[in-house]
């Protein structure tokens, strides 16, 4: 875990306590003639609690003369319950009230458009996020102040929390520097997480000079609001700088420029941020967009093991050096492969776009990763967490900014398939009829969960829903693709494979389970002792990641894996090691996960491994390593299966299925034994 002290940002973490009440009152007759039209989640064609909720508007007034504007349609909510407000209502914003009321917290949306996504589960004020006014007024009326829209006024929103003696998170500060790209860029830049080539704009000499620098083509991009491709325009050549300006609406929008990358993929990983600066990873997920939106992820992403842990720490550092609470969403391009090639053809389904590198990234051919963007809210490449997730996004936003502990982010499932259901040109009628085909074929999918915003316009490029595959392989998660999206299927098959586990012409072969155990040893050489726990994990269906950490040789590494270790979702860890074997009982000492030390007979030892025995069993109190028998790796793998078992009823199933083996192994011996003569009787080998 990784935490921070207070920085230069303004407004800190306000030490007044958060006023968290508990939301418990379901919809009860009396509101009934309120309901707004139903958000619906359909599961393998069984509506899972279709979602009505009350249409709560209440117009946000600045005249003091009005007085505080009277709350309509509260949702069953008594007018004593504490709240979480939010700003924006859209579908982050329904999806995040949905996982409040799992925890019972009430939330309330400051909202312009009415009978918004959020509405349907929440209370609306409605009102602008943009209006000094509405946002103070909205602060009154709740105890916790956070965003689903990083667009907010974070002045007004500063001045508001503070009027009204409540906490923002994350803070007006971190959406200050959020808002404006270009201070985005230079911030995580000087924080020492890898970016792109930029520079601020403000004339024509500079578009020239980054040109001369930078090459072409590159990126002109608007500083504020921009998102899902707009605000982005291309500077092909010298002659078509001033196109690109005109189409940004001219250098006084605040422009900056970015080189652009020659990228293979994109990825994003979701990452939780306590009050306390403690951070939490989701899986990596892969993301494919098209026109510069995203339309489908992928989960876990189909890469190398080490390139994932490579976009976790990117992302755990990105998320570290910004002091607020909340989930932020990290996305980032794989770069590197030294082809190249510029990039995707306009209209198909790629990584977004073009985005920052340098002529030596070009010419590396080792994969690596650079920081495209962050949100700093639930973001929609994270969608599949709802249900591939122990802890969904939404949920550990709100406990993280809530100040409760975030639950487990790690995958439940094999794999997770998420696409965004988009609108087109086509017009109402043909969007309706194509999207009435594609909710039936999704409600006859049982492996498929559809979630549907409510909105009223069928507008192009419009996210209008969403639905993800949860499956125990990838393989099994493509298969159902394509029963349900045949177009998201085949862009996904292909998309540019970025592991080896790709199988060719066909679905991907099925990824290994995301690690659950990390297996470490000192050396190499102590490789056939710690292969039997790997094995076992395997046959418990558990994964792991196997690495060589020594405590002597490498500190600084071993330091690093145990202290994000948990953040990666890795809940037990086994260590083995020989002689001094201080190994287990270091990484005992830099994480909160159980560790289990095998006691390791190295090449020319004398005692045999009883050192090794002695020195992991007598750690100091505070500080337990489990200890197993010398060499005996397959019990400490048995261990870690009992360990996850207590919270995974089958991991648990399949232990009780292997002690029914055992028994059914003696007693099969015991019987032949008694038949044959314990004279004539000859063990089985």
């Amino acid at each position: 875990m990784l935490a921070l002290s207070p920085g230069p940002w303004g407004l800190g973490r306000s030490s007044s306590t958060s006023r968290i009440a508990c939301f418990r009152s379901p919809l009860s007759k009396s509101h009934m003639s309120s309901i707004s039209r139903p958000s619906t989640c359909i599961r393998g064609g069984v509506r899972s609690g279709e979602r009505r909720g009350v249409s709560a508007t209440v117009q946000a007034s600045a005249d003091p003369a009005l007085g505080a504007p009277p709350t309509v349609g509260s949702g069953g909510a008594s007018q004593s319950m504490k709240t979480v407000g939010v700003l924006g209502g859209g579908q982050l914003g329904m999806m995040m009230a949905e996982a409040g009321a799992t925890i019972d917290l009430a939330l309330k949306v400051l909202e312009p458009t009415p009978s918004c996504p959020a509405s349907s589960v929440a209370e609306q004020v409605l009102g602008s996020f943009t209006d000094p006014a509405a946002i103070r007024e909205f602060a009154k009326s709740v105890d916790l102040l956070t965003v689903e829209i990083e667009h907010v006024d974070a002045n007004a929103l500063e001045e508001a929390a503070r009027e009204a003696g409540i906490e923002v998170h994350p803070s007006p500060s971190v959406l200050r520097v959020i808002q404006d790209k270009w201070a985005q860029k230079e911030h995580f830049a000087a924080a020492g997480v890898p970016c792109a080539p930029a520079a601020a704009i403000a004339s024509e000499a500079d578009l020239a000079r980054f040109g001369a620098a930078h090459g072409y083509p590159f990126m002109l991009k608007a500083r504020r609001l921009a998102y899902d491709g707009r605000g982005n325009a291309v500077v092909s050549d010298p002659a078509g700088a001033a196109a690109a300006l005109s189409a940004l609406g001219g250098l006084g929008q605040g422009l900056y420029a970015e080189a652009w990358v020659p990228f293979r993929a994109e990825l994003a990983v979701m990452v939780a941020q306590g009050r306390d600066g403690a951070l939490r990873a989701f899986p990596v997920t892969q993301t494919l967009h098209r026109d510069s939106i995203c339309v489908v992820t992928e989960t876990p992403a189909l890469i190398d093991p080490g390139l994932a842990r490579e976009a976790e720490r990117v992302a755990l550092a990105a998320v570290a050096s910004l002091p607020g609470a909340g989930v932020y969403g990290v996305e980032m391009f794989v770069v590197g492969d030294g082809d190249g090639e510029r990039g995707p053809a306009p209209g198909t389904a790629t990584p977004s776009g073009a985005a920052p590198a340098s002529a030596a990234a070009a010419r590396d051919k080792t994969p690596r990763l650079l920081l495209n963007e962050v949100a700093p809210r639930p973001h929609n490449s994270g969608h599949y967490t709802i249900e591939a997730c122990a802890t969904s996004q939404y949920l550990a936003h709100l406990q993280a900014v809530t100040g409760q502990r975030v639950g487990d982010t790690s995958l439940t499932a094999g794999a997770a398939i998420m696409v965004n259901v988009l609108g087109d040109g086509a017009g109402q009628a043909a969007n309706a009829e194509r999207i009435a085909a594609l909710r039936t074929r999704a409600a006859a999918e049982p492996r498929c969960a559809l979630h549907w915003y409510g909105k009223a316009e069928f507008k192009a490029k419009r996210k209008l829903g969403h639905f993800t595959i949860v499956a125990d392989d990838r393989r099994e998660a493509r298969a159902a693709l394509e029963r349900v999206d045949p177009q998201a299927a085949r862009e996904l098959e292909r998309a540019a494979p970025l592991a080896p586990a790709t199988a060719r012409g066909g679905t991907a072969r099925a990824a290994p389970p995301p690690a659950r155990v990390g297996i470490l040893m000192g050396s190499d050489s102590d490789l056939p002792t710690m292969r039997a726990a790997a094995q076992v994990l395997a046959d418990f269906g558990v994964g792991v990641e196997v690495e060589i950490v020594s405590a002597h040789r490498t500190p600084a590494l071993m330091a690093e894996y145990a202290g994000g270790a948990a953040a990666r979702g890795v809940q037990v860890i086994i260590a083995g090691a020989g002689g001094a074997a201080h190994l287990p009982g270091m990484l005992a000492a830099m994480t909160p996960l159980p560790v289990i030390g095998v006691p390791v007979v190295p090449a020319g030892a004398r005692l045999d491994g009883v050192d090794a025995l002695l020195s992991i069993c007598q750690m100091p109190k505070g500080v337990p390593v489990a200890t197993v028998a010398i060499g005996n790796a397959a019990n400490a793998g048995l261990l870690a299966a009992r360990i996850l078992g207590v919270a995974d009823p089958e991991i648990q199933a399949r232990m009780v299925e292997y002690q029914r083996g055992m028994t059914d192994m003696v007693m099969a011996k015991r019987e032949a034994m008694a038949a044959q003569g314990w004279d004539a009787y000859t063990p089985p080998s």
